[in-house]
């Protein structure tokens, strides 16, 4: 069924509303995917507060033209789709781990990261960026390691003053 010019325009004004309020956008190319599993995805995604948005993509291009973004856009191909949300990386690690294991399914084709256009390579790139949790843990056994490895040699010191005072 053909859409009229008022759902139209309703469509571009809420993908604009999307953009205004988000972060990161990332451009999903979705083909043969049951709708079990594109259930399954937008529950998922929903979960971390990532939105996911379908439309047709001469109405998203519309809505992407008059953002005003920095760079040149990604071609978007196939069925297309949308994940948004207001976490700079949440949006392309999420939609990644659905490209894992939706192989030749769901497909990452660019996006928009801080108001600039991002390429395929580089949408994957921001993906496998690794929760902030983990980064602050890898942080803190950097920090660590020098400490720990300080004591140990000064426990083997230790152990050897010990050793020839026994002796």
């Amino acid at each position: 069924m053909a859409r009229t010019k008022t759902q139209k325009k309703e469509i571009i004004e809420k993908l604009s509303t999307l953009m205004d309020g988000a972060k990161s956008l990332v451009f999903v190319n979705f083909h043969g995917l049951k709708v079990k599993d594109v259930t399954t995805m937008r529950k998922a995604l929903k979960s971390d507060n990532v939105g996911y948005f379908v439309a047709k993509k001469s109405l998203t291009s519309i809505a992407l033209d008059s953002k005003k973004y920095a760079g040149t856009a990604p071609i978007l191909s196939g069925e297309f789709g949308l994940a948004y949300g207001t976490d700079l990386v949440a949006p392309a690690r999420n939609v990644f781990e659905f490209q894992k294991k939706f192989k030749d399914q769901v497909t990452i084709v660019g996006g928009v990261f801080e108001g600039k256009y991002m390429t395929k390579e580089e949408m994957l790139a921001i993906a496998t960026i690794p929760p902030i949790k983990t980064l602050q843990s890898m942080f803190v056994n950097v920090i660590n390691s020098p400490i720990q490895g300080f004591v140990m040699v000064l426990d083997g010191i230790a152990k050897k003053q010990t050793a020839s005072l026994l002796n």
